[in-house]
C-alpha cells in the first residue's frame, strides 16, 4: 500500500497513515456512502464502487509526485497489476485485517479527471493498454472490516473455488 486517501468533502482530500474499512460505510472518514452514485438507478451509493484502487505507478506517471496522487480521487494506491487477468471480478485482496473484493463495475477517468491530468492522460488511461491494465483502477467493496496501514502489503487470495 502506497497511499490510503479519504474524501471527507467534495474537492478535499485527507492522507492517511492508517484508515478502517467497514461494511457499511467503506473507509471511514470518506464521504462515499453519503454521496450517491450517477450510475446507480435509484441515486443511492453504489456498493460496487465502495472503494477505488489505483496502480501507484500510473498514478506518478499521471500526477507526477506522491502529494498530487489523490487528485485522481481514488482512496487505495497500490504496487498492484490491477488487469482484469491478474484481478478478475470477485478476486479478494488481503489488506492489513480487512480484505476486499473486485467488483465487475468499470472504473473510467471523467471530466474531472482530464481537468487536473490533461486530456492525453485521460485517453491514456481509458483507451487501448491503458484500458486493458485498468490504470485507472479498479472499483472494489469490503468484505472483511478492518484496519489497514500505509505500509501494508496486499496479498492475493486464492481464488473461491
Amino acid at each position: 500500500m502506497e497511499l490510503i486517501v479519504c474524501r471527507p468533502a467534495v474537492s478535499e482530500r485527507g492522507i492517511l497513515e492508517e484508515a478502517r474499512l467497514d461494511l457499511e460505510v467503506g473507509l471511514m472518514g470518506d464521504t462515499w456512502h453519503v454521496r450517491g452514485s450517477t450510475s446507480a438507478p435509484n441515486g443511492l451509493p453504489d456498493p460496487e464502487g465502495q472503494i477505488t484502487v489505483m496502480n501507484a505507478r500510473a498514478a506518478e506517471l499521471v500526477a507526477g509526485p506522491i502529494e498530487r496522487w489523490a487528485l485522481a480521487g481514488d482512496q487505495l494506491y497500490v504496487d498492484l497489476d490491477l488487469s482484469s487477468q491478474q484481478l478478475p471480478p470477485g478476486r479478494r485482496l488481503a489488506v492489513g485485517s480487512a480484505v476486499i473484493e473486485i467488483t465487475p463495475k468499470p472504473h473510467r477517468g471523467c471530466a474531472k479527471f482530464r481537468d487536473r491530468f490533461g486530456p492525453e492522460a485521460l485517453r491514456f488511461v481509458n483507451a487501448g493498454v491503458g484500458l486493458a491494465l485498468n490504470l485507472r483502477g479498479r472499483n472494489a467493496r469490503v468484505v472483511v472490516p478492518g484496519m489497514i496501514r500505509r505500509a501494508d502489503t496486499v496479498r492475493l487470495l486464492p481464488s473461491p473455488v
